[in-house]
């Protein structure tokens, strides 16, 4: 079994890996790569709410009892930086192009400080998380490249942004954080825990969700319960 370090880095590969993929199919085939992203959003949607609910909220309360104050804060960080990022994404075609493309990019960055601060909690804990932020990689990666193609870039060009932009920061971000994280503990962890809980929070109810909406298939709703249920089962499994 991989030790700590080593399941954060094959998980944000893994992740870099889904968001490539993802860029590749639109770039190649975006019709069925469309369809495919409603159904890998909800997904994804499912296994992140159940996750901080029910596994890494909990185990940062047990740690930290105020942890809940800093869920409050991670759910604002992200709701506040997206409401800056969209202010300025109502620019010039190229200004919406650049200005989003920033902001997917600090996003799969923070992606990455989830991955190290999750596997530092635990193993189960972490794959939970980051297996649901794998998932949401192929729609963001092909986002990414939407939203350059859309700010005038031409595709081979956006193809390789998008893939600088959001596939790459996901493990610069985790291993970037790593040597600040792991040696921490105790208290310190489980604020930090509450944080990434809120985080994870915003990501599936006003980031996936809302997304997979606009893309709605016939059995979205059925995608995103096998992913509550699919968490659930392992957490109550493995939750001990």
């Amino acid at each position: 079994m991989p030790g700590t370090f080593g399941w954060i880095a094959l998980f944000a590969f893994l992740a870099a890996f889904v968001n490539a993929l993802g860029i590749l199919m639109v770039f190649r085939y975006r019709e069925r790569a469309e369809k495919i992203m409603a159904y890998l959003m909800c997904f994804a949607a499912g296994v992140l709410i159940t996750t901080p609910l029910m596994l890494a909220l909990p185990e940062a309360v047990r740690r930290y009892p105020q942890a809940g104050f800093l869920a409050l804060a991670g759910f604002l960080f992200m709701f506040f930086s997206n409401r800056v990022i969209r202010h300025f994404t109502h620019e010039e075609a190229l200004a919406f192009g650049i200005t989003a493309a920033q902001g997917i990019g600090i996003h799969s960055f923070v992606d990455g400080l989830v991955y190290t601060i999750t596997f530092k909690v635990s193993v189960l804990v972490g794959v939970l998380s980051a297996g649901g932020l794998v998932a949401h990689e192929f729609a963001e990666g092909a986002i990414t490249y939407l939203v350059l193609i859309k700010g005038g870039m031409e595709k081979r060009a956006a193809m390789v942004y998008a893939f600088l932009i959001a596939s790459l920061t996901t493990p610069l971000g985790a291993f970037v954080a790593y040597p600040f994280i792991s040696p921490l503990g105790g208290e310190v962890l489980g604020m930090l825990l509450g944080f990434v809980s809120g985080v994870l929070i915003y990501v599936s109810a006003s980031h996936l969700l809302p997304e997979a909406r606009e893309h709605e298939k016939r059995h979205s709703f059925l995608a995103f319960m096998v992913g509550v249920a699919l968490a659930s089962f392992i957490v109550f499994t493995h939750g001990h």
